[in-house]
């Protein structure tokens, strides 16, 4: 039964996008093609880890070729817990992309592009998770960046094309990071194999292991965006769509430590860069929620927690002991789903206020109830209150810590318990802002209308007649003026559209927008899994003891792969 499940995480998203393309001139063919793929690779996934939880490890060769020589798939314990998450939350941002793709005419996720991209994105994480070489691996990092790159710049504005530009470069460099150390691995020990480099590369001179390990350390530090390697983050994914954004912080950073967690453990089980990633590990702590304290849009606030919080997942890699690697398995699932639904819940925000900056908002949690839980509960999950998951996780990852007692755990404990204490101060400060405060508390009186008629007032020249924006070729600052006067028609046509015949009072409290089910209800469904992971958190975490128990002995991997008691 493995023969036929183990591809279908790849296979089936791939076929969705080729069927999306055919059917691109009937976005609601595309609706139901994309929910249904994904739906059944959600429904493949989770009988892969009742499988792996049963069994153990098993592996495929696809089209029947003798291993090594083929593409070797691996199905275990964290594979298949990584397939489960990844396309719940893949599912549920597919469906908020619909409710949007539908409320807004598509303007931002065009249904043509999106669904068939989106599907290709799921396939290359689905392939990362499962591959069981490294050139595999270094494919399906390319099929979801090339998709990423697509997703990234939908609607072709000019903060998108440069945030877009920026993780480009980024993603290319590491790629070629990445294939080099490929290249080296391949021509030091004949194969690129997996389960055949856990025996091999143990056979190198060790610096020839160091440097090797280094280089494959780095590649997956920058994608998984582990400090000094995470400047880029910040300011290339706040500025795509919100289901786009959401995806990427949920899904594409892990798929950098997954790759981490696998060759941390089964290709260099010595530790010789532990002390060092354990470092990092604080530095990437510290620095992401120093940066999301200072952030006054909540999309920026987020993208810096998101850094932070890899950090958690990088300390418990470089303790590599079995309670380390369970916490941190644990962490990931946990923040996979958290940091998508908080992104979900922003763009809800958006949405509805209008804008991300918290200090333009306020009074939410009175004009919108629903939408402030919606914010409040993942948040404090997010922070670590007791007794979510994200307490839960922390808590393992501390104790983990302290039972290692060296002076470079301890510090990251220490370290650990700051930045949690941190991050509830970021979501308190967004909460105390944007949801509590009344609206006439704020500065954010200067709404929208207003902000244009202020700007243009600045902008005018004396001789202005004072009813309005005048024309902008008469001034040499016309082209910006006349960009202001655009904003001015622009905003008084909505402020005026209630009750025609008024122009925009300079202290209006905008309207805010009606939220489309479809949206509300992917992105309750979403908190309510975060909520379900805490109910949940006794079993998941006993699978992710057992899946590091099975990365610390190494032995059920190879023998999945070559057979019981064979030695490649």
């Amino acid at each position: 039964m493995i023969d036929v499940l183990a591809p279908l995480p790849v296979l089936l998203p791939l076929l969705g996008a080729a069927g999306a393309l055919l059917v691109s001139g009937h976005p609601a063919f595309q609706r139901t093609l994309s929910t249904a793929v994904l739906s059944a690779v959600l429904a493949v996934s989770v009988v892969l880890l009742l499988m792996a939880d049963a069994d153990g490890a098993t592996s495929i060769s696809v089209g029947g070729w003798p291993v090594p020589l083929g593409i070797v798939l691996v199905v275990d314990r964290l594979s298949a817990l990584m397939l489960v998450v990844a396309s719940t939350v893949a599912l549920g941002v597919l469906v908020f992309a619909v409710g949007q793709g539908a409320a807004d005419g598509s303007d931002e996720t065009p249904l043509s592009i999106f669904h068939p991209t989106f599907l290709v994105l799921v396939a290359g994480v689905g392939n990362a998770f499962l591959a069981g070489d490294l050139f595999n691996l270094y494919v399906g990092f390319e099929i979801l960046l090339m998709a990423s790159y697509v997703l990234l710049t939908l609607g072709g504005t000019a903060a998108r094309i440069r945030g877009g530009i920026t993780y480009i470069v980024v993603s290319l460099t590491s790629s070629l990071v990445f294939l080099a150390a490929i290249g080296l691995v391949y021509a030091a020990t004949g194969t690129v194999n997996m389960a055949q480099l856990a025996v091999r590369l143990g056979e190198l001179p060790e610096g020839t292991q160091v440097l090797l390990q280094s280089m494959l350390l780095i590649a997956f530090g920058i994608k998984a965006a582990v400090f000094p390697l995470s400047a880029w983050l910040p300011d290339s994914y706040p500025t795509a769509p919100a289901p786009v954004t959401a995806v990427f912080a949920g899904l594409l950073t892990k798929v950098g430590v997954y790759a981490i967690i696998r060759t941390q453990t089964l290709l260099f089980p010595g530790g010789a860069l532990d002390d060092l990633l354990l470092w990092a590990a604080l530095a990437t702590m510290l620095v992401g929620i120093l940066g999301a304290v200072a952030q006054s849009d909540l999309r920026r606030m987020l993208s810096f927690t998101l850094v932070s919080h890899i950090g958690y997942m990088a300390f418990g890699i470089a303790l590599g002991t079995a309670a380390g690697l369970a916490g941190a398995v644990f962490y990931v699932a946990h923040h996979i789903a958290i940091q998508t639904t908080l992104f979900l819940v922003a763009g809800l925000v958006e949405r509805q206020g209008g804008t991300t900056s918290v200090d333009r908002l306020g009074g939410l949690a009175r004009r919108s109830p629903l939408l402030a839980v919606l914010f409040f509960v993942p948040a404090m999950n997010l922070a670590g209150i007791p007794p979510l998951s994200g307490f839960i996780g922390k808590l393992g990852l501390l104790q983990a810590g302290v039972a290692d007692g060296s002076t470079g755990a301890l510090t990251l404990v220490a370290g650990g318990v700051v930045t949690s204490l941190l991050t509830l101060l970021a979501v308190a400060r967004v909460w105390t802002r944007a949801f509590w405060r009344s609206p006439s508390q704020s500065p954010a009186e200067e709404t929208p209308a207003a902000a244009a008629a202020d700007a243009v007032q600045r902008h005018r020249p004396a001789s202005g007649d004072g009813a309005g924006p005048s024309d902008g070729a008469a001034s040499p600052d016309g082209p910006a003026r006349t960009a202001l006067q655009e904003a001015w028609r622009r905003h008084t046509a909505v402020a005026t559209a209630a009750e025609p015949g008024l122009a925009p009072a300079a202290g209006a409290v905008r309207a805010l927008r009606p939220l489309p089910r479809t949206m509300v209800g992917a992105t309750a469904a979403l908190v309510a899994l975060t909520v379900a992971l805490t109910g949940l958190a006794g079993p998941l975490y006993g699978l992710a003891d057992r899946a590091s128990t099975d990365l610390l002995e190494r032995t059920p991997y190879i023998s999945s792969v070559f057979g019981e008691g064979q030695v490649p």
